[in-house]
């Protein structure tokens, strides 16, 4: 059984996101998204609320689950036994990024691979950071994000 790992901080989720793992769900057997506490980052959501609304988003794929993580992500692959990281490139700027993570990852854990995907082309301009923009300055994050996530961040945000 081939079970990949997709880490983010998903704060927030996107379509982007969701067509990633839509699609990693039909590359993998098991797909666990893993949901990063990353204490360098300012986060809108609380990591136990990234991983509520990524599990509404998600609950009708039956291989895919949803749990959160503090500490280093190669870390959980060895200790669950994972396979695969499964990571989207948008640029060559992602890549570089996440070539040199993918490396890093394989000297720690030789055994696990690392899958390179490419987004659809309608999300590839997508990042949580740039949502998080738009939704701080009052714009209409519909197109970009699930209704529910749209509404979570009105929430948040006293919008």
């Amino acid at each position: 059984m081939t079970v990949a790992l997709y880490p983010g901080t998903f704060d927030p989720v996107t379509n982007g996101h969701l067509d990633l793992i839509e699609r990693g769900s039909r590359l993998f057997e098991k797909l666990l998204v893993l949901v990063a506490e990353n204490p360098k980052k300012e986060h809108v959501f609380t990591a136990k609320e990234r991983v509520a609304l990524i599990r509404a988003e998600v609950s009708g794929i039956a291989n895919v689950t949803v749990e959160a993580w503090k500490g280093l992500t190669v870390d959980f692959v060895r200790e669950r036994g994972f396979d695969a990281i499964l990571r989207g490139v948008r640029t060559t700027t992602d890549f570089n990024l996440e070539f040199q993570m993918a490396l890093t990852n394989r000297s720690m854990a030789p055994d696990v691979e690392t899958v390179f995907v490419a987004p659809n082309h309608k999300w590839s301009y997508l990042s949580s950071s740039l949502i998080r923009e738009v939704a701080l300055s009052g714009g209409d994050v519909t197109p970009f994000v699930p209704e529910g996530v749209a509404r979570a961040l009105a929430a948040k945000l006293g919008r």
